[in-house]
């Protein structure tokens, strides 16, 4: 920890020295830059950049006549000072203005009038850097796929000469790069709760710790009581929430202003409000605010890996957080909890177009999942398959008749499962009443369950990969874009009937991994690393 605190002093102090530099310069620019040496510069590759940055600026400049943007003689460029803010605004959507030269910059431009060089140079790495930043705004700073190999939604084309050359043409420079990176209220709130939280870091040398306990509930006396009320005092300075301002007190008591406390603190990192003080609330007291930071800063990248619009009505599925979110207009409109696949059986992150629902559904059973999770249940009670309502095939032939499971030596069975398991529809069926349909490689759908209580968990990871609904009619009926269920379609569930219906208008879906998100409210919520993706991504980053 005081090693991370110290690198962000040197980087806050080198970052801000950058800033004086910058937008206080010690003298003016007055010096014409001629556009052969422009030229000459980039056709001799005077400057080493990379291959791709290289061909950016070639485009860029031979479309102006390798005219300068940034220098041309004027004694103050108001181009270069809106060039160079924003490139010192890398900060501020959590990446690294070293990445894009901040601080040479800042030194070429102390030294630009000495030379008509220093000066070309000054040009071209500013508009290497205003590319290069505009790019990872507006689709990312890193490949998605290699940061996080789960993640298969494609990310936006973006062609960042083209796009400078007219924001600099039609006149709009500055508003232009202020709308490159994603202008929802999502990624705006993480992204001021950024700029307030790596504040708070500063003037915070030590995060308080919880150690562990048994679960602690509400009129419980124990020694750490006092120690949590501490910790909670430190979330009102860091996220201001009414309930987190308590009273100080050293009383071991769990009272009910700090049961209050706790619930709210619980609602604010995905955890069920019940008010214990158990074994994944004590872990989420014990994040350290310069994880969070780190959290912030990755789900701000994945964000920008999203395309910019969604569609006017679509699905957002977010897997950390187990909950799907019906949008309508920029508008949550619907909200319900889901369960999702365990560790080994993640759910990846993709989107696809939901095209039909299917009511009273047969559950055709994967192979593996019929060898590693029912085989077992069979093998230790010979009636399961037939209480359950699972019929028996010949695996390689699906036309043929059903085997009675009785005539299965099951205990024969272990690595090889030559049989094919379908479930009828009915109250044991594990997909319940309903599935939603969309193509997608994993074989992934929503659908309900017979498993209710299984939403209560914190930690919902119990399915094979699909999703699992609390409020699989409510999505029916904004799927269908009906203020209610259509009377046919009701009538359709009752009669235990396979029906396929189709969605009037296709409905995107997108399945996202978030573990910091913004909601209609301006509440920032963090959510468990289920499947340690923060982790791997924040590695490959080096953040």
């Amino acid at each position: 920890m005081i090693r991370y605190q110290l690198k962000t002093s040197l980087l806050t102090l080198r970052y801000f020295c950058c800033l004086f530099l910058l937008f206080n310069p010690i003298h003016s620019i007055a010096l014409f830059i001629d556009s052969k040496e422009i030229e000459r510069q980039l056709s001799n590759s005077a400057i080493e950049l990379n291959k791709a940055g290289h061909s950016d600026l070639q485009r860029f400049y031979a479309a102006r006549n390798y005219q300068p943007v940034w220098l041309s003689g004027e004694s103050e460029s108001p181009q270069l000072k809106i060039a160079l803010a924003f490139i010192a605004s890398a900060e501020a959507e959590g990446l690294n203005s070293q990445d894009y030269q901040l601080q040479q910059l800042a030194q070429l431009l102390q030294h630009s009038d000495q030379s008509s060089s220093t000066a070309t140079e000054l040009e071209i790495r500013t508009t290497h850097a205003v590319l290069k930043l505009a790019t990872d705004l507006s689709r990312g700073r890193f490949s998605a796929t290699a940061t996080d190999p789960d993640w298969h939604i494609p990310r936006a084309d973006f062609d960042a000469a083209a796009f400078l050359q007219t924001a600099i043409h039609a006149g709009h420079l500055e508003a232009s790069l202020q709308k490159l990176s994603p202008q929802t209220l999502n990624y705006q709130l993480l992204k001021r709760t950024l700029a307030h939280y790596q504040i708070l870091l500063k003037n915070t040398p030590e995060w308080i710790r919880i150690p562990n306990s048994p679960s602690l509930r509400p009129g419980d006396t124990y020694p750490s009581i006092p120690l949590i009320r501490q910790r909670i005092a430190q979330a009102y300075t860091a996220d201001g929430l009414p309930e987190f301002n308590l009273i100080p007190s050293v009383s071991q008591l769990y009272d009910t202003e700090l049961v209050a406390a706790i619930k709210a603190f619980q609602a604010q990192h995905g955890l069920n409000t019940d008010g214990i003080i158990g074994k994944n609330t004590t872990n989420a007291l014990n994040i350290p605010l310069e994880w969070k930071i780190r959290q912030l800063r990755i789900n701000m990248e994945r964000l920008r890996w999203l395309p910019r619009n969604l569609g006017q009505r679509h699905l957002l599925v977010n897997t950390a957080g187990f909950y799907l979110t019906a949008i309508e207009n920029d508008e949550p409109v619907l909200n319900m909890r889901i369960i999702v696949g365990r560790d080994y059986r993640s759910t990846p992150s993709f989107n696809g177009t939901l095209s039909h629902m299917v009511l009273n559904p047969y559950w055709n059973v994967p192979a593996s999942i019929a060898r590693k999770d029912l085989l077992p249940k069979q093998q230790q009670d010979p009636t399961y398959f037939t209480t359950a309502g699972f019929k028996v095939y010949p695996a390689q032939e699906r036309g043929a008749q059903a085997i009675d499971p009785g005539m299965i030596d099951w205990h024969e069975l272990n690595k090889r499962f030559p049989y094919f398991l379908r479930q009828d529809p009915g109250s044991h069926n594990a997909l319940g009443k309903i599935k939603f349909m969309f193509s997608n490689p994993f074989s992934i759908y929503l659908h309900d369950t017979p498993s209710k209580s299984l939403f209560k968990k914190d930690i919902r990871t119990f399915s094979s990969g699909c999703i699992r609904l609390e409020k699989p009619f409510e999505l029916a009926t904004f799927a269908l874009n009906q203020p209610s269920l259509p009377e046919k379609f009701s009538a359709d569930l009752e009669s235990d009937k396979t029906i396929t219906t189709h969605l009037p208008k296709p409905l995107p879906i997108y399945l996202v991994y978030i573990t910091a998100w913004a909601d209609e409210h301006e509440k920032v919520y963090f959510y468990p690393d289920i499947y340690d993706r923060d982790l791997r991504a924040l590695r490959h980053a080096r953040w």
